[in-house]
C-alpha cells in the first residue's frame, strides 16, 4: 500500500452513479467532482518551523469532505487515489 509523507493523505473517493436529466444521460466531465472520500491511508504529520510535529486530524477509514479541485490523482494496483494535503481536508462525515 501506498504510505504517504508529511500531512499528506491518501483517500478513495466513492464513485458516482450516471446522472440521467430528462432521459439524457451525462458525461462523465458534465458531472460535479465528488468532494466526499474515504481516508485510507494518513502521513506522521506537519513538521513546525520549531521542528515540533503536529499529529494529523483524521484517521484511516474516516469518510471526509476536501476542496474541489485539490490533489493528485494516482493509479495504484489498478485503483485510483486521491493524494491531498490534510490541509485541503474541510470537515470529517458522521
Amino acid at each position: 500500500m501506498l504510505k504517504p509523507l508529511g500531512d499528506r493523505v491518501i483517500l478513495e473517493v466513492q464513485k458516482e452513479e450516471e446522472q440521467k436529466v430528462g432521459g439524457i444521460i451525462l458525461a462523465s466531465n458534465a458531472k460535479e467532482k465528488p468532494q466526499t472520500a474515504e481516508v485510507v491511508a494518513v502521513g506522521d504529520g506537519r513538521v513546525l518551523d520549531n521542528g515540533q510535529k503536529v499529529t494529523p486530524s483524521v484517521k484511516k477509514g474516516e469518510v471526509v469532505l476536501f476542496d474541489k479541485y485539490s490533489g493528485t490523482e494516482v493509479k495504484y494496483e489498478e485503483k485510483t487515489y486521491l493524494v491531498v494535503h490534510e490541509k485541503d481536508i474541510v470537515a470529517i462525515v458522521d
